[in-house]
C-alpha cells in the first residue's frame, strides 16, 4: 500500500520534471499556499496586537484549566487585565512564553504603570522565581496577550514535531511533495 503511493509519487515527480511549465505552475501553487498562511498569521497579529496570537501550552502548570497540548488564542488588544485573567507573558532573555493566571494587579504610584504578579494554577507559589533576576512584577509590555479561546489537545502535534525534529522535516517534505504532484481539476 505505502509502496504503491511512493511509486506513484516518484512517477508523478519524473513526469513533472519533464514538463517545466507544469513544474513552475506547481511551485507557484506551493508558494501561494505558504504565503497565504503567512498572510493569515500576520493578519491575526495585526488584529490581536500580539506577536504570537496562537500558542501551545507546553507544561502542566495550568492544570486543570489548561492541559499540556491545548492551543490558546490570544488577544492583546485589550488594555485592561484583571486578577483571574489567564495571560501569556515572555520573560527577558527567555525564548519560551509562559501561560499563567494573574494573581495580583499593582499600580505603581510613582510611574502609574500597571504591574502584574502571576501564578500557575497547579503551582504552589507565585512566579517571582521565574521572572528575570531582581524583577518582582511583570509589566504590561511583558504580556503577549490574554487567553480568549482554546482548542483542547490539538497542540500535541506541535509538541511532537518539536520533540522529534526529523518528524517535522519528513512531514513538511511530504506535504510539499503532495502539493507538487497533485493535479488541478
Amino acid at each position: 500500500m505505502i509502496q504503491e503511493v511512493l511509486d506513484k509519487q516518484v512517477y508523478e515527480l519524473k513526469k513533472l520534471w519533464a514538463n517545466k511549465r507544469q513544474l513552475l505552475f506547481q511551485l507557484l501553487n506551493l508558494a501561494m499556499i505558504v504565503f497565504s498562511a503567512l498572510m493569515i498569521w500576520k493578519g491575526l497579529m495585526f488584529l490581536t496586537k500580539s506577536e504570537s496570537p496562537v500558542v501551545v501550552v507546553l507544561s502542566g502548570s495550568m492544570e486543570p484549566a489548561f492541559q499540556r497540548g491545548d492551543i490558546l488564542f490570544l488577544n492583546n488588544a485589550v488594555d485592561h487585565v484583571q486578577v483571574g485573567d489567564v495571560v501569556v507573558f515572555k520573560i527577558k532573555d527567555r525564548d519560551i512564553p509562559i501561560v499563567h493566571r494573574i494573581l495580583k494587579v499593582h499600580r505603581n504610584e510613582f510611574s502609574g504603570k500597571v504591574e502584574l504578579l502571576t501564578k500557575g494554577d497547579n503551582n504552589r507559589v507565585d512566579d517571582r522565581g521565574l521572572y528575570a533576576p531582581g524583577q518582582l512584577w511583570l509589566e504590561r509590555d511583558d504580556v503577549l496577550g490574554k487567553a480568549v479561546g482554546t482548542l483542547r489537545y490539538v497542540g500535541m502535534v506541535t509538541i511532537a514535531l518539536n520533540d522529534y525534529p526529523v518528524l517535522k522535516y519528513v512531514l513538511v517534505g511530504m506535504m510539499g511533495l503532495f502539493v507538487l504532484t497533485s493535479k488541478e481539476g
